[in-house]
């Protein structure tokens, strides 16, 4: 008899680690960006999502854009089997078939982009995975797309500092969540994405509002990766 896995609740496990006092860090593995270049190296991103998960990391995202991430589905199946934490899958999104896809590589959620998406279709595509057993994270970067977004069901809902439009190649900060947390009032975890890279980041977004943030390039290429995820965890909850 087959075994059938239990699909872990990134929204649950950010609020497990708030009541742990610790701060829900999502430690992202990235092959490569277009402003860092490469990202992974050499390093077998199974057993770097084993040490990210040993650190206590709330979730572990996964890029699997292929074209200018150098991501894959392949590295979003060997990621989810290798840890019991939620796994989250970046992507651009846009349909039933991509979602599908997605649960068959054991993902617990997908990212959802408001820039990219029109009103009716995000609905759609929110609530086709929540069909599947899938949570979404909504992004939004404007005041606007974070109101589109705060309309709509979902799991869990978050701010990009940097504009994905544009491939995240431009400097934004953790000034955006600063600036758009403001206009947030809901119940569903809110999530700081990019440029988060010092302890100093993660406290400015905690205190602006965020009940989590999600690294990716600061970890990658830290000298000690355990060392950095395992620190800005220990940042503590609450601020």
């Amino acid at each position: 008899m087959t075994e059938t896995r239990t699909i872990p609740s990134l929204a649950a496990f950010i609020r497990q680690r708030q009541r742990e006092g610790l701060f829900p860090v999502i430690s992202e593995i990235k092959v490569r960006s277009e402003k860092e270049g490469d990202l992974l190296g050499r390093r077998d991103p199974a057993e770097l999502a084993r040490t990210m998960a040993a650190c206590g990391a709330a979730g572990i995202s996964v890029v699997t854009e292929p074209t200018h991430f150098g991501g894959s589905l392949d590295l979003l199946r060997d990621v989810t089997a290798a840890v019991d934490l939620p796994v989250l899958q970046k992507d651009f999104v846009t349909s039933e078939e991509q979602i599908e896809e997605s649960a068959s590589r054991g993902a617990s959620a997908i990212l959802l982009i408001a820039a990219m998406l029109d009103d009716a279709t995000l609905l759609h595509l929110i609530e086709f995975a929540a069909s599947l057993d899938l949570e979404t994270l909504a992004e939004a970067h404007t005041a606007e797309e974070l109101s589109k977004i705060g309309a709509l069901p979902g799991s869990i809902l978050g701010i990009n500092n940097r504009d994905i439009t544009i491939l995240e190649v431009d400097d934004g900060g953790v000034e955006k969540t600063e600036e758009l947390s403001r206009l947030y009032n809901d119940a569903r975890p809110l999530v700081s994405e990019s440029s988060i890279a010092t302890l100093d980041d993660v406290r400015r977004a905690g205190k602006s509002g965020a009940d989590a943030v999600l690294v990716g390039t600061a970890i990658l290429k830290a000298p000690d990766p355990r060392e950095l995820l395992t620190a800005m965890i220990t940042v503590g909850w609450p601020l």
